[in-house]
């Protein structure tokens, strides 16, 4: 009896180690090339691939859960899943509710887009909710139009309701070369935040550092520039 009580023991501390192994990794699927759903319904993107490759060199077993944007720092405080990788840049206003790794993509520019190079940049500019875009279009003097998801900012411009749209270059450079000259560039870019980085409970300290560790190896072999590149673009800001 000793014996099977011992063994049942060991086995649940077992599965409770495994399930210890299997981290949550909450996604917007709606920002891509950060991050998007593919034609299987899978999250896909540059960010699926470097999560991946970050719970391997971690050790670790990755689930994928989406979530919107609007609410992805609330639902990971509340534990609906462990991190956010969602092209999420470092704020210190972010930093006081949420931990965060150090950045897997360095500082980038955000950028202005309209559909005529005589736009108003001090008129109606939309941006998405509870961005650091957003909240430097509220700082502008401009009249901020925000939205749940990126493709209604887009959207917003193409319809007339907004002049230009605000966002990460690096999420309009795609749109813009597809868009057949109906959108361009417009103004000059700003520079926002301290990077993308994986955001964390502040209790989870432990799971920050081996993530932290991952993303430490990838940019000292190459392979983090090499995968930034591949989604980005040669031109693409890489680290040194």
């Amino acid at each position: 009896m000793k014996k099977l009580i011992l063994t049942t023991a060991a086995l649940a501390l077992s599965a409770g180690m495994a399930m210890a192994d299997t981290v949550r990794m909450g996604t917007e699927g709606a920002y891509p090339p950060y991050n998007f759903i593919n034609d299987a319904g899978e999250v896909d993107g540059f960010e699926r691939e470097l999560g991946d490759e970050l719970c391997k060199r971690a050790g670790l077993t990755c689930e994928w859960v989406k979530n919107d944007w609007d609410s992805i720092i609330p639902n990971l405080v509340s534990g609906n899943y462990d991190t956010i990788i969602a092209g999420m840049s470092i704020t210190d206003e972010r930093d006081e509710v949420i931990d965060f790794t150090q950045n897997y993509i360095p500082p980038t520019a955000s950028s202005y887009v309209a559909t005529s190079d005589g736009a108003d940049l001090s008129g109606i500019v939309a941006a998405q909710t509870a961005t650091i875009q957003a909240g430097y279009i509220a700082e502008s003097g401009a009249t901020l139009v925000e939205f749940a998801t990126p493709e209604e900012t887009i959207a917003a411009v193409r319809n007339g309701e907004a002049d230009a749209v605000f966002a990460d270059r690096d999420y309009l450079v795609p749109i813009v070369a597809e868009s057949g000259g109906e959108l361009m560039f417009v103004g000059d870019d700003v520079p926002l935040g301290g990077g993308v980085g994986m955001g964390l409970r502040e209790s989870d300290g432990e799971l920050r550092g081996k993530f932290d560790a991952a993303i430490t190896s990838m940019k000292e072999d190459g392979t983090l520039n090499t995968m930034i590149k591949k989604w980005f673009g040669e031109d693409a800001a890489v680290y040194e």
